[in-house]
């Protein structure tokens, strides 16, 4: 990432560096790479990086609440499918219990290094508790 935040839109003033999960550059992901099967499916997955900058531009243009869900999406690049998969259904009403969600968001923090969707998460716990969206064992 550049040190000073790209401005918006990246696609147009960041494309030198902008690049998937697989180190394509995006320029290089074109519908016609994708016809003749020449993408892989980390060529088709975002670079924390890219939501980071993304998060930036959103922050400076005064959108903190979009920073702040373009921060954790930055952070979820790490989790693996199968563990957003089971942190969804926990975060359903009623699926989890309080110490459930709140060694959800350790484990964020420590496997992950996502302290903002851990604190994320440990304001959900709360919230549920408060008003009884917990399950009852």
């Amino acid at each position: 990432m550049p040190e000073t935040p790209p401005a918006y839109p990246l696609m147009e003033n960041a494309a030198e560096w902008l690049q998937a999960e697989s180190g394509r550059l995006i320029s290089d992901i074109t519908l016609e790479a994708a016809a003749s099967d020449a993408l892989s499916g980390d060529d088709l997955k975002i670079r924390a990086e890219t939501l980071q900058a993304q998060a930036q531009v959103a922050r400076q243009a005064g959108y903190t609440q979009l920073a702040a869900n373009l921060t954790r999406a930055a952070e979820l690049t790490a989790v693996p499918n199968e563990d957003l998969l089971q942190m969804y259904e926990q975060l359903r009403p009623r699926r989890a219990a309080f110490e459930e969600l709140i060694a959800l968001a350790q484990k964020l923090e420590e496997t992950y290094r996502a302290p903002t969707t851990a604190a994320f998460i440990r304001e959900a716990a709360l919230v549920y508790q408060t008003r009884g969206l917990l399950r009852r064992d």
